[in-house]
């Protein structure tokens, strides 16, 4: 009988350690809102796969609909909720939006070309000047050195509008470079994890 307590107890201590993790980083909701930000700075709906809408029913369903009940019985009701919104609303992620924004249709032309490419932690790159003037590689250089900013900006101020950890803001560009990628034009060049390059 001891035996079975000390296991029940083992299993309810890692239930709410998973629990506690899901809570204090949203992924879902930071991965949200990164798609809504691409698609509302670069002015148009992204291109990427879509997102199923209806689950299926299945033996994961089962699982993941099992594990949902226990963590209704045992864990606290913020654990099983649908993902919260998160703040992306402060007037410092408003302006680096802006700002992202206004620059969009200059650095365009230069991803539709082939000299910019979205590395697999979503920055821009120069991966060729051929072509350029001078006057274009100067001001290739200024745009992608903005734009890196902004965007490493940006998710430092998320982290800091919704409280979390510094050492979550490399989790929000993880997620981020995701949507920079999936929703980048077909002929865009994008790097892959392995460090590879292809045109989409």
């Amino acid at each position: 009988m001891r035996r079975v307590s000390l296991i029940l107890l083992g299993v309810v201590f890692i239930l709410s350690s998973c629990v506690t993790i899901n809570i204090y980083f949203p992924a879902a909701a930071v991965e949200k809102a990164a798609d809504r930000i691409v698609e509302e700075v670069w002015g148009e709906k992204g291109q990427g796969p879509k997102k199923k809408k209806e689950e299926q029913i299945g033996p994961r369903s089962f699982l993941r609909n099992g594990a949902a009940l226990i963590l209704a019985i045992l864990g606290p009701a913020e654990a099983y909720a649908e993902a919260p919104d998160i703040n992306i609303s402060t007037p410092a992620i408003r302006a680096i939006k802006d700002s992202i924004k206004r620059r969009a249709g200059k650095i365009k032309p230069y991803l539709d070309s082939g000299n910019v490419g979205i590395a697999r932690d979503g920055l821009l790159v120069i991966r060729s000047l051929e072509g350029l003037s001078l006057k274009e590689k100067a001001v290739l250089r200024r745009l992608v050195k903005a734009e890196n900013e902004d965007r490493e900006a940006l998710y430092r101020e998320i982290a800091k509008a919704n409280n979390f950890p510094p050492d979550r803001v490399e989790d929000i560009k993880r997620i981020f470079a995701k949507s920079w990628k999936e929703k980048a034009r077909k002929g865009w060049w994008i790097q892959s994890e392995d460090g590879r390059w292809y045109r989409k």
